[in-house]
């Protein structure tokens, strides 16, 4: 793996977890835990949206779009998790 294409996943998922947290409010866990669920969003996300047969493309944005929305399903999760349930 390059350094750009590191670089590139780390903007991605500071991105998308930056983004789930303003989607999700209340959930302000700080810069790097939204780097990390966003990054474990774009797992989730590239994982999940083309088992259900959404297909985003390709780029950058597609790329965002797609960590997004697994960031934003983490988040609800672990609201979930950490609330026993109450949302």
């Amino acid at each position: 793996m390059s350094g750009e294409s590191l670089l590139v996943i780390l903007l991605v998922g500071l991105i998308a977890g930056w983004l789930a947290g303003l989607i999700v409010s209340g959930t302000g866990f700080g810069l790097v835990a939204d780097l990390c669920i966003g990054i474990v969003g774009a797992f989730i996300g590239d994982w999940l949206l083309p088992k259900l047969g959404i297909h985003l493309g390709s780029g950058i944005v597609s790329a965002i779009i797609a960590a997004t929305i697994g960031a934003i399903l983490l988040l609800i999760i672990l609201r979930l998790v950490s609330r026993r349930g109450r949302w």
